[in-house]
């Protein structure tokens, strides 16, 4: 059914750097397209221009500003320059969250192109640009773009935990000192050293993590680009489509940077029912299989989910220690706001590799990549057989 040296040659083809809006990410999406013709299905393109603003700016500023204001606090000193200061942190925080409220639509410091690929496989003549919606939908997606930065998705996220929990010590801390014990203020000063200085520290670090074009990005994510090829290759033949579902193949472009592809393709899906819909995603696989379900999930994606862990499946699924949902892993998250269910792929032990050079093919199991294909396949034939039963 699945063919593992073709995921290997799809994970191969797509791993060269593409960071989001250049010359690499515009290849990927043409590699891409011309997978699609090989398989004589009919594919539609979404242009969309975007902004680096949200996705590489807009967090280092609230990092700043956030951690300014937590120093300023700590400080303390009656002068005029605090208050002031304070004033206008809390005015550029404001400005912040309400240009970011509608990120897809800022047009500052530069704009860039990307584009969304999606393939529509099912026995209902329509497109997601009709008005006619199908009852029932099930959504396969993955993202064309890769991202190198200057630490990987281990050290940020450890860099961003820092910066948390050290503001929330310095946040009592700051209670504690002004309104409970405030005859005690110096004690309280010494007490927030530490914490005041991780604070800075890791809002620092957090600075310097720059973002680069240097990760050819085989674990994220070429791995869910192959999946979701492997899938729409057997879907693509007429004689295996289900007889329930149409089925959406769908590529995103700019998920690197402030998952914008996604928040422009959900102008295309917005009236798809959701309680009728499915959502697979497909984010950074490399040598393990976490699933990422829904916790409020809607029943059919409760069935599926149980389909894809029983135990007689050959393939191994990793339990979630993190209990993370459905969304925490990229594109998912913006569709799970949206009210939209599903399940995420990826694999929990691929931090150190991710976003940096270290990201290449060797470090992905092609093999369990053609095991979690033919579950998923094998499981949703299965599922639309029992709907027709029914």
């Amino acid at each position: 059914m699945a063919d593992e040296n073709r995921i290997k040659e799809t994970i191969e083809t797509f791993s060269f750097p593409r960071l989001s809006g250049t010359e690499g990410e515009k290849k990927a999406l043409q590699l891409a397209i011309q997978k699609v013709k090989e398989l004589n299905l009919t594919l539609f393109t979404q242009d969309f221009v975007f902004s680096t603003f949200f996705g590489r700016m807009y967090p280092k500023l609230a990092f700043f500003f956030g951690s300014m204001t937590f120093f300023l606090l700590y400080l303390n000193f009656v002068t005029l320059i605090i208050p002031v200061l304070l004033i206008v942190f809390g005015v550029f925080l404001c400005v912040l969250f309400i240009l970011t409220m509608h990120p897809e639509a800022i047009r500052l410091p530069n704009k860039l192109n990307s584009s969304n690929l999606y393939v529509k496989v099912g026995n209902k003549p329509n497109n997601t640009k009709s008005n006619k919606i199908p009852e029932k939908n099930i959504l396969f997606m993955c993202h064309l773009d890769s991202k190198g930065q200057r630490f990987s998705i281990l050290y940020r996220i450890r860099i961003i935990r820092t910066w948390v929990f050290s503001g929330m010590i310095v946040a009592m801390i700051l209670v504690l000192k002004n309104l409970v014990f405030f005859l005690f203020p110096v004690l309280f000063y010494i007490i927030g050293i530490i914490p005041i200085g991780l604070n800075l520290g890791s809002m620092i670090l957090f600075l310097l993590n720059s973002t680069n074009n240097n990760s050819i990005g085989a674990i994220d994510n070429a791995s869910g680009i192959a999946c979701v090829f492997e899938i729409l290759s057997h879907f693509s033949n007429p004689e295996f489509r289900l007889k329930h579902y149409n089925i959406f193949f769908v590529f995103t472009g700019a998920e690197e940077c402030g998952t914008m592809g996604i928040r422009n393709f959900y102008q295309l899906v917005k009236d798809f029912d959701k309680e009728e819909t499915i959502i697979f995603n497909f984010d950074s696989i490399a040598k393990n299989t976490y699933l990422f379900p829904d916790k409020n999930s809607s029943d059919q994606v409760k069935t599926v989910f149980r389909m894809l862990t029983n135990k007689k499946n050959d393939l191994i699924i990793k339990r979630n220690p993190k209990k993370l949902p459905f969304g925490s892993h990229s594109d998912g998250y913006y569709l799970k706001k949206k009210g939209f269910h599903g399940i995420g792929f990826g694999d929990l032990e691929c931090e150190e590799y991710i976003h940096s050079v270290n990201d290449t093919v060797d470090k992905v199991d092609i093999s369990l990549l053609k095991r979690l294909c033919e579950t998923i396949i094998d499981n949703l034939i299965a599922f639309d057989d029992q709907i027709k039963n029914n």
